[in-house]
């Protein structure tokens, strides 16, 4: 059961948040400089609606009841485990946004003495170090890639690369083609690219209902693109976004189609919506440093901010928290070698009863 009971300190007053403080929690992430998408109050509702979770989140007032300070995270409840406090599943980012950082300790202690039973509990925090005058090793580390964009598509276009737009040139002359909205069937479509992508890559994918309930809580701060071969879907992607900044917590293409470059136009669409639309900062995402995918996201001019994972224990010691689902063993490529084998209509069948219980 989660405590609800407020908790005092002489300078502020820490409660669980309800939806009635949807509007202030809003307010003052959209207002944070280092708030991203997945810290809105629509994050938290997408993930209790569509899965049985619950909202575990603090907010916190100053002696003036304005809120200084807030804590999104979700107490994942799972039941072949014991229960976890995640800070946030599902993305890159989470943790606290505060005024101060004795604010963000306050707030951490409370959350601590609320959620954490016994010493080997811990919340699972997603945080980032914000990039500095110091140097950062970033050799082998997980890195979110961020672009800072132009205020129009056509001053990006400009500033890439020639490389970088023929390549662009390359999917048109292709003949593919690109849809950008927010309607039922870009949903669906986008659907079907997500979860054929996610069996070829031996992954369990999400479920429709996940999707559904980001689409209902994110309203105007979230956009589809599906980019289309003779009407076909091959390509898609999700945004998302708060304030000036957007990030893209999934982009997906159909392999048997990758050589006609579907992916290049799907970004190409995102980036030219956000920049037309008053978006000043693009998250490309988690990748390695200087591995694959880091590579592709480079090419645009995104460069690297360190994300910082940890363990937070109930006595405040923290610990690293590696990219575990990145690892490989034998057992796992074979469980991938056999889930790549199933009919999609299975894959995503099974997916939807095995991803809510894996919190990346």
């Amino acid at each position: 059961m989660i405590d609800t009971a407020p908790h005092l300190t002489m300078e502020l007053s820490i409660r669980s948040v309800t939806a009635k403080d949807r509007q202030c929690w809003d307010d003052y992430v959209s207002s944070h400089p280092q708030a991203t998408p997945y810290q809105q109050y629509a994050w938290l509702k997408a993930v209790c609606d569509a899965y049985p979770h619950k909202n575990a989140s603090l907010i916190a007032f100053n002696t003036n009841s304005e809120v200084v300070g807030v804590y999104p995270a979700i107490l994942m409840v799972n039941p072949f485990t014991k229960d976890s406090l995640c800070a946030l599943p599902y993305c890159d980012l989470g943790g606290p946004l505060t005024d101060t950082p004795h604010i963000e300790q306050q707030l951490e202690t409370a959350i601590r003495s609320r959620f954490l039973k016994s010493k080997k509990s811990f919340i699972d925090s997603r945080t980032n170090r914000v990039n500095g005058d110091s140097p950062v090793d970033f050799d082998k580390k997980k890195v979110r890639m961020l672009l800072e964009l132009p205020s129009s598509s056509d001053e990006l276009l400009a500033s890439f690369k020639s490389k970088l737009r023929s390549q662009i040139k390359k999917a048109e002359k292709n003949g593919l083609v690109y849809t950008v909205g927010r309607d039922v069937k870009l949903l669906e479509d986008f659907f079907r690219v997500y979860t054929r992508n996610m069996r070829d890559l031996g992954s369990p994918s999400h479920s429709k209902r996940w999707f559904q309930s980001i689409s209902e809580a994110y309203g105007e701060n979230h956009i589809f693109s599906v980019v289309y071969k003779d009407d076909i879907p091959v390509g898609a992607g999700l945004v998302l976004s708060v304030s000036d900044k957007a990030c893209i917590p999934w982009a997906s293409t159909v392999r048997d189609y990758n050589k006609l470059a579907p992916n290049m136009l799907l970004y190409w669409s995102l980036l030219g919506y956000c920049a037309d639309n008053g978006v000043r900062c693009f998250d490309f995402g988690r990748s390695t440093y200087e591995e694959g995918t880091y590579k592709f996201k480079k090419q645009w001019g995104a460069q690297p901010e360190l994300l910082e994972w940890k363990k937070i224990y109930a006595t405040g010691t923290q610990t690293s928290s590696t990219d575990t689902a990145s690892s490989s063993s034998k057992a796992r490529e074979a469980i991938e070698g056999m889930w790549r084998k199933l009919p999609v209509s299975v894959s995503t069948a099974l997916g939807s009863l095995i991803r809510p219980y894996i919190s990346l």
